[in-house]
């Protein structure tokens, strides 16, 4: 298990450990009608949660979220998420608004979901997905995922892409 977030680099992004200097955009998003899909839209207290919760995995269960930088700047989130509340290790995303459309998260998520299988040695993720969330649902495809309507889920009607 590694504690430290790890730095891994693609062609055009960064992607690193959540700082400080990161929970105002993310705390934005989570906040704003665009976190629905997310069980949001949050207050300050359960965007301050999230954030929480998504650098502390990395600490208590050797994975967890990591910001995607662009530019110099955070466009986004890629976690590996587990523990208590995911019934399986789970590929996720989130980018910010205005940073939409540019392959992104495919990008980061392909990248993690690399590193999960080659340090993790995880042989399949899920990602969680609200039926009405259709942009994630086309990248869960984009990635390779498929439908998976047997497997456990967080909530009744979030849709599980298995990634093999």
């Amino acid at each position: 298990m590694t504690a430290t977030p790890p730095l891994l680099n693609t062609d055009r992004l960064v992607l690193r450990a959540p700082v400080m200097a990161d929970f105002e955009a993310y705390s934005a998003l989570m906040q704003s009608d665009r976190a629905v899909h997310m069980g949001g839209p949050f207050d300050i207290e359960g965007a301050w949660h999230a954030f929480c919760h998504d650098a502390a995995q990395w600490l208590l269960l050797g994975h967890g979220a990591l910001m995607i930088e662009a530019e110099g700047r955070a466009v986004g989130q890629v976690a590996v998420n587990a523990g208590p509340l995911f019934p399986e290790h789970e590929l996720g995303w989130l980018v910010y608004e205005g940073a939409e459309g540019k392959g992104y998260a495919q990008e980061a998520a392909l990248c993690l979901k690399c590193w999960a299988r080659d340090t993790l040695g995880l042989r399949t993720l899920v990602s969680y997905v609200d039926r009405d969330n259709y942009r994630s649902r086309s990248l869960a495809e984009r990635l390779g995922a498929v439908l998976d309507a047997d497997a456990a889920r967080p909530h009744p009607d979030d849709l599980v892409y298995r990634h093999w």
